[in-house]
């Protein structure tokens, strides 16, 4: 991980600019280390996202070093520097620098530094050594760093899930007796909550995050619409329990679509709610319906109206039918209702594919099967279609010239019954045939 001569993963032109940084640092008398997150990610030979520097220069002096230098850290002294985020030291002038603001950060994995000038690692808490064996472990006191910030208890589960590793047992400790300090009413913040989990959703496994979650207690105080879910049997249809099929339906879906993905982890939170036994088996009649708890749950961690409404929707389409066996007509109103919940049919497709590979009890879906279903929907998107009311070709202008009537609900009715027609025969959707259809109706 030589940086000085250009063999690190970081790109070249943020090299560059960090290479800049530094000497300056290093030739006015102050020393400067790329610290955190980059030294992590470099020595798992993957290119950093960003990259930090940590300093013994005090901010004004950052500020009179580099123009257009910009303090932008509320609680800690950082200024950004071309994208860079420079931190001054927060230990004070009299501390081991910089072993002792190390120590302030979160993971031993985090808590490393490198230097450029004698290309050493600086890594007074083992953090290589557990990186190695995938252990997360809090910097010195477990506890203090948790109250110091109760997110890290979700960071370390996080992190934990993307080394596919596992806490220390002290750290899991710690996490089991302060889980009660992650709860969006009074506690962390929703927002800061909702970021977790979307950079979950980038992980290869988010299953594991979530499975990390509930082994430390945390995800009773985040989703426990979900929590809920861990080991209520599947019923006779599924191999699994819903806590699993939730899990390896989240995994089926892609990692660039992370609202889609953890729809996929929650969309069969409902069964918990609509749970009943029949012939001595658990059977969820209109799972799909009981959203309440997952709604209060988004609510709760501050998800945007759009997102909200988009995770309601699929889980309320997921139990749609589309099967060899579906008629066009069927297909044309399953269209429709996407349309009313402003969902496209690739993500009805994906989550479908993703439900039917988590349910061990059955088959995924074969390559010619998704294609019959694919076909089935791409026949009905002919220009004709009308997959929402406003899709027709007359408006309710005319439909008032044509019956005499005055503006009101009996417009909409109208269209609404004239949508209905158009759903079982598209051909009708034409001006002189809808035309003809509203004449119809004249007393």
């Amino acid at each position: 991980m030589n940086f000085g001569k250009n063999t690190t993963p970081i790109q070249k032109d943020v090299q560059k600019i960090v290479r800049n940084i530094i000497t300056t640092l290093n030739k006015s008398g102050y020393r400067a280390y790329i610290v955190g997150g980059a030294v992590r990610d470099m020595l798992m030979n993957q290119r950093p996202k960003d990259v930090d520097i940590l300093t013994n220069a005090p901010v004004q002096a950052v500020k009179t070093l580099f123009a257009g230098a910009k303090k932008v850290g509320k609680s800690f002294p950082i200024c950004l520097i071309q994208g860079v985020e420079v931190a001054s030291c927060r230990a004070g002038e009299a501390s081991n620098f910089p072993e002792d603001d190390l120590g302030m950060r979160d993971f031993t994995i985090n808590s490393m530094g490198w230097d450029t000038l004698s290309d050493t690692l600086i890594d007074p808490f083992c953090g290589k050594k557990d990186l190695g064996k995938k252990i997360i472990r809090f910097t010195r006191d477990p506890g203090k760093r948790i109250q110091e910030d109760p997110l890290r208890m979700i960071r370390a589960c996080r992190f934990a899930a993307r080394l596919d590793g596992r806490l220390s047992a002290a750290s899991l400790e710690a996490v089991l007796t302060h889980a009660p300090l992650i709860n969006p009413v009074n506690g962390v913040a929703g927002e800061r909550i909702y970021l977790e989990l979307i950079k979950a959703m980038g992980l290869t496994n988010p299953s594991l995050f979530f499975n990390n979650l509930h082994e430390t207690g945390l995800l009773a105080g985040i989703l426990p619409c979900l929590d809920r879910c861990f080991n209520l049997d599947g019923g006779p249809h599924h191999g699994e329990s819903v806590f699993e099929h939730s899990m390896l339906v989240g995994d089926a879906l892609p990692a660039n679509r992370p609202i889609l993905r953890l729809a996929g982890f929650l969309h069969d939170t409902g069964k918990f709610d609509a749970a009943q036994t029949k012939d001595g088996g658990m059977t969820f009649p209109g799972h799909e319906t009981h959203i309440e708890a997952l709604q209060t749950d988004l609510e709760r961690l501050r998800f945007s109206s759009r997102d909200k409404a988009y995770i309601l929707a699929l889980v309320q389409a997921h139990m749609r039918p589309l099967t060899e066996k579906t008629t066009p007509k069927a297909v044309r109103r399953l269209l429709a209702m996407l349309d009313s919940h402003d969902l496209i049919f690739q993500d009805f497709l994906r989550m479908r594919i993703a439900d039917k590979k988590g349910n061990l009890a059955k088959s995924p879906y074969t390559l010619s099967e998704i294609r019959l279903r694919l076909k089935k929907i791409q026949d009905e998107l002919s220009d004709r279609a009308a997959f929402n009311i406003n899709d027709l070709d007359i408006s309710g202008t005319v439909i008032i010239e044509l019956l005499n009537l005055k503006p009101g609900p009996e417009v909409g009715r109208i269209k609404a019954i004239l949508f209905d027609r158009v759903l079982d025969d598209p051909s009708l959707n034409t001006r002189p045939c809808l035309e003809q259809l509203v004449n119809a109706m004249k007393p």
